[in-house]
């Protein structure tokens, strides 16, 4: 069968308005306690989607690490690629692409470094083999070979030997502050249930039913 030719119907359930809790973090926060209990791999797995200063877009799949009525919160090198496009247009789409509950959720929002604190006290729970990998790694630099980041993992767990690891300082924490969040369920014929809460100030949501 051609790649063209395939696809499903998408039978599992719907969604509607009277489904929808008052706000997007509630709502995110009841779909997240089911995708928990379906007991699949990876279930804080997003797909973090940013654009550089000439709006050239890149994603790459992250890990949530948090979330309130703040925002989305992930984790990262200060230098990657993905800091720099936030930096030069702090602006990022997250996508929570949940297929065997057919299902998505869409984050657009304003991006801001959590603060010191937050970062340290995230950092502080991260397996040590993690914390050291953290200065090992010049995270989205070129390297000659493989064996250049192992040697580096090496040095630094000889340099941390006996003593905590510190939070290195190209390393922190990034806030999604969203002004629209979609939730997305797959319905037969294509004819999916979208609605989407957009901001309209002073923590207040305006709920709207999206054309499939």
């Amino acid at each position: 069968m051609e790649i063209g030719q395939w696809r499903r119907e998408y039978l599992q359930g719907g969604l509607q308005r009277g489904d929808l809790a008052d706000d997007p973090i509630s709502q995110f926060r009841t779909w997240l306690q089911e995708v928990v209990k379906a007991d699949i791999s990876d279930p804080s797995a997003m797909c973090l989607s940013t654009a550089d200063a000439s709006g050239q877009p890149s994603q790459r799949i992250v890990l949530l690490k948090g979330f309130d009525e703040r925002g989305f919160v992930f984790y990262t090198n200060l230098r990657s690629q993905k800091a720099w496009d936030i930096t030069a247009n702090p602006k990022a789409s997250l996508l929570f692409p949940w297929h065997f509950l057919e299902r998505q959720v869409i984050v657009r929002g304003d991006v801001q470094l959590v603060t010191d604190a937050e970062a340290d006290g995230y950092f502080r729970t991260r397996p040590r083999d993690s914390q050291i990998a953290a200065w090992a790694s010049h995270q989205s630099d070129a390297i000659v070979s493989r064996q250049v980041l192992e040697d580096s993992f090496d040095a630094f767990r000889k340099k941390f030997d006996g003593q905590d690891v510190p939070r290195p300082e190209f390393w922190g924490g990034y806030r999604v502050i969203p002004h629209a969040v979609e939730f997305w369920q797959g319905r037969a014929s294509r004819l999916h249930d979208r609605f989407v809460y957009r901001a309209i100030g002073d923590g207040q949501w305006q709920i709207e039913r999206l054309s499939p």
